[in-house]
């Protein structure tokens, strides 16, 4: 038996782990070599049958430069089918998808002759991969820094062109944002493209703009298209604030062929914070958090149900958070602050509650000694706390739990943050950790640290029907030798399986995770 090739590339390939407590087995791809040492995950997505398309930027030079993109198609044995290394230089990756066979990559681009900033779809079948391009939409403008630059909390509007891209859940649309302001010139625009790259729609938007800069964060689409609801970070113009007055409200924006519709969301002492829309059996769901003062902390956790009509508001509910949330996030110590909270995605049960995380992120800034001897500014972004939250049919929460976290990162964060998984009222939380156990405060408070160790385990949280929080390690880093991905899975709902990509240096493997 030993003598079968099949069967020795089967028994190196992969094995099998069962988790002891929780229904979570995993499976290890092949490990491949990998030319590229330095590289950013973009898009893992699935190929339509079983397999999986990943999509990296990747550097190189003695001052790493993007010299292009490396396109990776695997099977569903997680073998690796076919790479193409796609050379475009001066682009910047925007997002991709994969419909009906064929893979779509949009850039944004600046065409310096014209002085025109151009959005490009680039299309190829899988096998092989060919590429063709196609623009879609052209703005003239000269050069600006990080038109596609997203901060969630000090938006500039300055003179210059700013840009968005929003996808639906299911790719099947986008919108395209645009605002250009030079000094008379106000305008702001807003397209919808089909997964095809058909316009299904376009919208002035300049009137909404003459008293307010909009920072678009999330959206929602009908089935058939016809109707586009997107959440936005409405900032006032005025020049002058006081400290007790708000810079920006919340609203949700109503796109169709009947024009723009806008609802806010501020009542005296409730402010609206982070929001999402939700569309569930043709009711129009908006749910996030709130304060009831005009400072940057949140409260609680907000549910708004509107007519998608209208978007008249039926129904509002304001729950604070639980003696059981605050004590799991601070301890004893409750003079402290819940705030920067970003949303990470929303799940509707059967029953028609919806379970929804956020995670607490921010950017922080310092100024240290290079090599040299000169100083150099340092970005670092911190993927914090997890917050999830269940709240019922009538809005009312049913329980709110946080999961203490310390993450920072200079660079690609995709190795930090977490990836859930819901399943049969149940989610699941995978965090990547070099440490080798959270600290455990007391049965329901644990606190997971970044830790210093160059391997790094993957441990699962489970928060069930009631909330009640258990965790375990699932793959240790004797076992996983490589880091994995954990914030940028293929999940496949059907079969309840995650796709994770695993990488260190010249080497790399894909680990596939299932939720029985």
């Amino acid at each position: 038996m030993l003598k079968n090739p099949l069967f020795i590339g089967l028994l190196f390939m992969s094995f099998l782990v069962r988790a002891q407590e929780f229904p979570v087995d995993y499976t290890f791809g092949e490990k491949y070599n990998d030319r590229y040492k330095y590289s950013n995950l973009l898009m893992i997505t699935d190929d339509g049958h079983g397999g999986s398309v990943l999509v990296r930027a990747y550097y190189t030079g003695l001052i790493l430069k993007p010299k292009g993109y490396i396109l990776e198609h695997y099977n569903k044995d997680m073998q690796l089918v076919s790479e193409f290394n796609y050379k475009i230089k001066g682009s910047e990756f925007v997002d991709g998808y994969l419909k009906n066979g064929q893979l779509y990559l949009l850039f944004l681009d600046y065409n310096i002759e014209a002085g025109t900033y151009e959005y490009w779809a680039h299309r190829s079948p899988l096998d092989p991969f060919t590429f063709t391009q196609e623009k879609l939409l052209s703005f003239s403008s000269a050069p600006v820094k990080d038109p596609l630059d997203k901060n969630y909390y000090n938006r500039n509007f300055n003179s210059g062109f700013t840009t968005t891209v929003l996808f639906s859940e299911d790719k099947n649309g986008f919108i395209i944002s645009t605002h250009y302001k030079k000094g008379k010139n106000n305008r702001h625009d807003i397209y919808l493209f089909t997964a095809n790259l058909k316009q299904a729609m376009y919208q002035d938007f300049s009137s909404e703009v003459e008293e307010k800069n909009y920072a678009f964060e999330r959206m929602a689409v009908s089935n058939d298209l016809d109707k586009v609801f997107i959440i936005g970070k409405a900032y006032f113009k005025k020049k002058r604030f006081t400290a007790l007055e708000r810079k920006f409200q919340y609203e949700l924006i109503q796109l169709s062929s009947q024009g723009i519709k806008t609802q806010s969301f501020d009542t005296p002492g409730k402010y609206s914070e982070s929001l999402t829309p939700v569309i569930n059996q043709g009711n129009l769901i908006c749910v996030g958090f709130y304060a009831d003062r005009k400072d940057n902390r949140y409260n609680g956790l907000a549910y708004f149900k509107l007519d998608p009509a209208t978007l008249s508001v039926k129904s509002r509910k304001y729950n604070p958070f639980s003696e059981q949330f605050m004590f799991d996030k601070f301890g004893q110590e409750y003079d402290k602050e819940v705030k920067n909270l970003v949303f990470k995605n929303v799940t509707v049960t059967p029953e028609n509650s919806i379970l929804f995380n956020a995670e607490e992120y921010f950017v922080t800034n310092s100024v240290q000694s290079n090599s040299s001897g000169g100083r150099l500014r340092v970005k670092r972004f911190h993927h914090n706390d997890i917050v999830s939250a269940k709240i019922d049919a009538e809005g009312n929460m049913v329980w709110a739990r946080n999961i203490n976290k310390s993450e920072v990162t200079q660079g690609d964060g995709d190795y930090a943050s977490y990836s859930t998984f819901t399943k049969n009222g149940n989610t699941y939380f995978f965090i990547s950790s070099a440490s080798e156990n959270p600290q455990v405060l007391n049965k329901e408070r644990i606190i997971f640290k970044q830790g210093f160790s160059r391997n790094r385990n993957v441990f699962v949280i489970q928060l069930n029907n009631e909330g009640n929080m258990s965790y375990e390690k699932i793959i240790d880093s004797k076992d996983a030798r490589l880091p994995l991905k954990v914030s940028n899975p293929l999940k496949d709902e059907t079969n309840s399986k995650m796709l994770f990509y695993a990488k260190r240096g010249n080497k790399k493997q894909l680990v596939n995770v299932t939720i029985q």
